[in-house]
């Protein structure tokens, strides 16, 4: 079998370390062979969990470092160590070519700083925006970006987002034409700020991209399943996920508490049983493991800290997807379409 994408995992990164990481390397290598793995860590640590997975015993590297990034360290602090830690190298091995995507599960603000620093924004993008998969009703997962990089856009950052979204909704949902919308506090064209209704307009205009623009929606309609990609800003983006994740954990903690409260809520557990554990799934953050950081000149995934091997493996295998269908091509050739159609606009 000829040799797969080539996925960089930093092996410190993430609450449990190698043994998840690893592991969930593993679980990713039984769906799909053909991946090759660069792990970046303590090679006294890593050696013996790759010892317990046979089917990694060919097609991996381990490159040993006893540095790792600390999860409250400054992103400040990290850059400057990152020819030497775990997670630089493994960011580093995408610049130097020795990896197709980067992988980790480590502190966010140092991966997005180190990732900026080695690899740069493509052309054509201002800043890059951190991207991932929601639930919902419908038959597919929503993409969603910004969800932390940028707390602060201009109209232009958010139809770059809207660019690269689509781009990464056609490689991981496999839709032709995603339905994009931004997040507004109203459906109407008149509401939200001026950024949104500009960023709203040069999107109707653009109906030569690869996309379906259909304008506002507001934070109910997040998971209702009606558009494949939702396009906001990082600080408002981040507390609609993290309200999101809120809810559904006290969901899950509420119905767990009424189940308990008498006999024959008891009873009425094991009926439902079946039920519960669709819900289960759904809700279940390791499903839908893997935010990306788009517009960089490379791919870069992060992985929960708290990610199962289930989760990592659900994370290599969007980086893997990603490398297969040249997500950076595809972002590349929409933005240049962009730009040539906003040039002959202004011309006329």
């Amino acid at each position: 079998m000829d040799a797969g994408p080539r996925i960089a995992i930093d092996a410190m990164g993430g609450d449990s370390g190698p043994s998840a990481m690893i592991a969930g390397a593993s679980r990713a290598r039984r769906q799909d062979g053909s991946l090759q793995f660069l792990f970046y860590g303590d090679e006294q640590l890593i050696q013996p969990e790759l010892d317990r997975h046979p089917n990694l015993r060919s097609g991996v590297i381990i490159t040993h470092t006893a540095e790792s990034i600390a999860p409250s360290e400054k992103p400040s602090q990290a850059i400057r160590r990152a020819r030497t830690t775990s997670m630089g190298m493994t960011i580093n091995a995408v610049k130097d070519g020795l990896a197709d995507a980067a992988l980790s599960g480590g502190n966010t603000g140092a991966m997005m700083a180190m990732a900026k620093l080695a690899l740069r924004t493509m052309p054509g993008i201002d800043r890059p925006a951190l991207a991932a998969l929601l639930p919902t009703l419908g038959e597919r997962d929503c993409v969603m970006l910004d969800l932390g990089a940028n707390t602060e856009c201009d109209a232009q950052n958010l139809v770059q987002f809207a660019v690269m979204g689509s781009a990464y909704a056609r490689t991981v949902l496999e839709i032709d034409r995603p339905r994009v919308k931004l997040l507004n506090i109203g459906t109407e064209e008149l509401k939200g700020t001026d950024e949104l209704k500009e960023a709203a307009a040069l999107l109707r205009d653009a109906e030569y991209l690869p996309m379906r623009f259909s304008g506002f929606t507001e934070g109910d309609q997040l998971s209702r399943g009606n558009f494949d990609v939702v396009v906001t800003d990082g600080f408002s983006g981040n507390i609609a996920l993290k309200t999101a994740e809120g809810t559904a954990r006290f969901v899950t903690d509420l119905l767990r508490r009424a189940f308990k409260s008498s006999l024959r809520s008891k009873a009425g557990f094991a009926l439902s049983k079946p039920a519960l554990n669709i819900l289960k799934v759904q809700l279940d953050p390791n499903n839908h493991n893997g935010a990306v950081f788009l517009g960089l000149n490379g791919l870069v995934v992060k992985s929960h800290g708290s990610a199962n091997p289930k989760g990592v493996a659900n994370a290599i295998g969007v980086a893997a997807r990603m490398v297969l269908n040249d997500i950076t091509r595809k972002i590349g050739e929409d933005l240049d379409n962009f730009r040539a159609h906003a040039f002959n606009h202004e011309a006329a």
